[in-house]
């Protein structure tokens, strides 16, 4: 009988993903690298790129299951682990609609927390619960609290956004929510927030300051997604598999694998990153696809490409900006292209230091047709 591996396609928590012998591709290593470095961060990746499962890694290394981490980097890097009240708040769970609906997305991710740290009866608002439950988990635990936000853009990427003027509820709210993060520093061990685009109009990126976008940096530009090295080294049986159903040699096939997967730069000066989801389908179903592209386009860049009737021939040629739109994003200048790149249309070709402007051009020319249709 053939022996088939397991293949963690639309797995996004790390526990499960160990705890059911599927593969993983090591990505602990920086976790280690992060924690020794500093304390709250933000990281921007584009959809189905492993954002969430990275957030639950580092979820569990913080609760100090070490036992998770047995084989892997980080086992060899951190003696201490040490277990910590960690806040997982997941913005994923709501469609936003409405301002109903962040509010109960908030509501879903505080009353989970709620029910093991407490509520006082004076917590009325998002914000007071949320500081609230980090003052108590910090009191009743002895350690400073992690909080670990998985797309906190969501609210703002949905169907409610009002291309003209954003809506000014959903960002109050979202402000002092996310503000948080700052009053309550002095109880905090670590902070890591996820998203597609750094919106510059939110409190958490205009106050808090220190806040590290490594979002653009080289030496974190491979903790999502899988550079052609990992590719190799952890699914060798697979691309063997795959190649023989295409009829195809083993480097034929990697071949064919990097011409449709390959190609998306983080930072200047770095290999292009394969798009696992798109990997995973792959090898699972046995044929090449355009499986990223199918899961669809965030409703905020249909609106404002269809909003500014945006031409995509723009983009046959390359196409440059600067490195503060690409990584600050400020959605009343109507300008889709920083958007296209932090959504994964678009990619780093070049840079030039000089001018501190990046050029870029479309990971893939038939999808941008898809977008504005």
């Amino acid at each position: 009988m053939e022996n088939v591996r397991k293949l963690p396609a639309g797995i996004q928590d790390f526990e499960d993903l160990r705890t059911t012998g599927n593969l993983y591709v090591d990505k602990t290593a920086y976790i280690y690298r992060l924690v020794s470095a500093g304390k709250p961060y933000f990281l921007g990746r584009p959809r189905r790129f492993g954002k969430s499962l990275f957030l639950t890694t580092l979820k569990e290394y913080f609760l100090g299951k070490k036992e998770l981490f047995e084989g892997l980097a980080i086992a060899d890097l951190e003696k201490d682990w040490i277990a910590y009240p960690v806040f997982h708040i997941d913005m994923n769970v709501e469609a936003y609609l409405n301002l109903d609906s962040l509010y109960s997305a908030l509501n879903i991710n505080l009353r989970q927390l709620e029910s093991k740290w407490g509520k006082e009866d004076d917590e009325k608002s998002p914000s007071d619960r949320f500081q609230g439950l980090i003052r108590r988990a910090s009191e009743q635990t002895g350690r400073k609290v992690v909080v670990l936000i998985d797309e906190y853009d969501k609210p703002l990427l949905g169907p409610s956004v009002d291309l003209s003027d954003m809506n000014d509820d959903i960002l109050n709210v979202l402000k002092g929510f996310y503000g948080i993060l700052k009053s309550a520093d002095a109880d905090l061990r670590f902070v890591f927030l996820t998203g597609v685009t750094k919106f510059a109009k939110v409190s958490v990126f205009s106050e808090l300051n220190h806040l590290t976008d490594i979002s653009l940096y080289e030496n974190y530009a491979g903790i999502c997604g899988i550079s052609a090295l990992e590719l190799v080294q952890n699914f060798e049986p697979e691309i063997a598999a795959l190649a023989l159903k295409l009829g195809k040699t083993f480097d034929e096939t990697l071949g064919e694998l990097k011409k449709r997967y390959d190609g998306y730069h983080f930072a200047e000066n770095t290999d292009g990153m394969y798009n696992p989801y798109s990997l995973l389908r792959t090898f699972a179903a046995g044929k090449l696809s355009d499986y990223w592209f199918e899961t669809g386009t965030p409703t905020f860049l249909v609106r404002m490409l269809k909003d500014i009737e945006f031409d995509v021939k723009t983009l046959e040629k390359d196409v440059k900006i600067s490195a503060r739109s690409i990584s600050d994003y400020r959605f009343e200048r109507k300008n889709p292209v920083p958007l296209l790149y932090q959504s994964g249309y678009l990619t780093i070709k070049d840079y030039d230091p000089r001018f501190n402007i990046f050029w870029v051009f479309p990971m893939k020319r038939s999808s941008m047709v898809s977008c504005t249709n």
